[in-house]
């Protein structure tokens, strides 16, 4: 039998629900909760897939994470998709590929944080590492405000992944702050483009790096020495982002 998992905070657990992607067995509500806003959402939603809804004491969600924001659902693991399925997608779409990789990253807050960022811009899909890195965490659903479910990301050997991404014409740009790496704003973001995002403190893997046509930095002016990764890779999609067209200001 599938193991299942509790999703909590209000925007996890409403877009679960509008997503749609997991088979979702029980809501908590806080006894105390009043119902509106997007906890109203919430149990229309639910009560539109007939998912069985119970009114528990607080104490009861603090078990599921203490930052439930008076709401908890039980769904099905997150379910992975696979590099050809992101690709079959990008396919169907009016624009050219937009990835995002990311290599080893290890705190569920910056991983959340990327992909809320990455769906926010328009990625098609995102591709994690097979082992050494956080996967889709309940814990990374809530720092992605429930982006993730809204996303298609596989786990995939990153060096294969990224050779099957080069042989479909598919720029690959490893984002790393090295005196060799290019200045982002120098490289051509408008075409088909995987942006690599090493992970915290550790950067891009040798053989990652090694697979990627080119590097890029973002230039600083202030006296930190850099970003963190989920703040690099979330200026670096939206300047991709402003080069693709996907925004207008007018």
């Amino acid at each position: 039998m599938t193991p299942r998992e509790w999703l909590y905070g209000r925007n996890a657990v409403c877009e679960a629900l509008l997503a749609q992607k997991r088979t979702a067995y029980r809501l908590l509500i806080a006894e105390t909760a009043q119902p509106k806003g997007r906890l109203g959402t919430i149990l229309h939603l639910a009560s539109q897939r007939e998912i069985p809804t119970e009114k528990v004491p607080k104490s009861v969600l603090a078990q599921v994470h203490p930052s439930h924001q008076g709401v908890a659902l039980q769904v099905d693991p997150y379910p992975y998709t696979d590099l050809e399925e992101i690709l079959i997608y990008t396919a169907r779409t009016a624009s050219p590929p937009f990835l995002l990789i990311l290599d080893t990253l290890q705190d569920p807050q910056n991983l959340g944080a990327v992909i809320r960022t990455a769906e926010g811009v328009g990625v098609h899909g995102v591709i994690l590492p097979l082992r050494e890195a956080v996967g889709v965490t309940p814990a990374v659903v809530n720092a992605s405000a429930g982006a993730t479910e809204h996303l298609r990301i596989a786990r995939s050997n990153l060096a294969q992944a990224i050779e099957s991404l080069k042989r479909r014409n598919i720029w690959v740009i490893g984002l790393e702050d090295t005196p060799e790496a290019q200045p982002l704003g120098r490289i051509p973001l408008e075409g088909a483009l995987a942006l690599v995002v090493g992970g915290e403190g550790s950067g891009i893997r040798p053989l990652v790096r090694r697979a990627c046509d080119v590097l890029a930095r973002l230039p600083m002016k202030g006296k930190i020495h850099s970003y963190n990764a989920a703040v690099a890779g979330s200026i670096a999609l939206y300047l991709a982002a402003l080069a693709r067209g996907e925004f207008s200001f007018s």
